[in-house]
């Protein structure tokens, strides 16, 4: 599937001068069902060290880094395979392009280009019912799991 992004990561040259150090396409893109594809924009474990010289697009990891963050951008088709999911984290997503059905248990909200969501570790579906690819931006941040009736909700991959 193709899925031109760009992407900018700046750092410091040796006298502290801001420089980019990295402007490619990505590269690192993959797909977990049909219709989706995504890529890792960056991701960093915390505390942060913007010292660090590698690139965090490259770390292996499964959907949320441990004691850090993911910057993930995905792109849905029309019609992409649904896929309910829960992940220990916090996310912030916004709409890039297109439309997309933001399913959960008890409810569906449609969003639209510039619509933010924050995703609190709940189960939920990105459903892409319209006629257009939609692009969304996602930084996922690590967090305990999310409990209720003082159970545990496991994640759902």
């Amino acid at each position: 599937m193709k899925f031109p992004a760009r992407r900018v990561v700046t750092g410091h040259d040796e006298n502290g001068k801001a420089i980019v150090l990295i402007d490619e396409t990505a590269t690192n893109v993959r797909s977990r069902r049909g219709g989706h594809a995504s890529h890792v924009v960056w991701s960093e474990p915390y505390p942060v060290d913007n010292d660090a010289t590698s690139d965090g697009s490259q770390r292996q990891f499964d959907r949320v880094l441990p004691n850090g963050s993911v910057f993930r951008v995905i792109r849905l088709e029309p019609g992409a395979e649904p896929r309910m999911h829960r992940t220990n984290s916090l996310d912030y997503a916004i709409v890039l392009a297109g439309e997309v059905d933001l399913e959960l248990d008890d409810s569906v909200v449609r969003l639209k280009a510039g619509d933010t969501v924050v995703q609190r570790g709940t189960i939920h579906n990105w459903a892409n019912r319209g006629g257009e690819v939609c692009l969304i931006g996602i930084v996922l941040i690590s967090a305990d799991p999310a409990k209720a009736g003082g159970k545990v909700l496991d994640e759902i991959k």
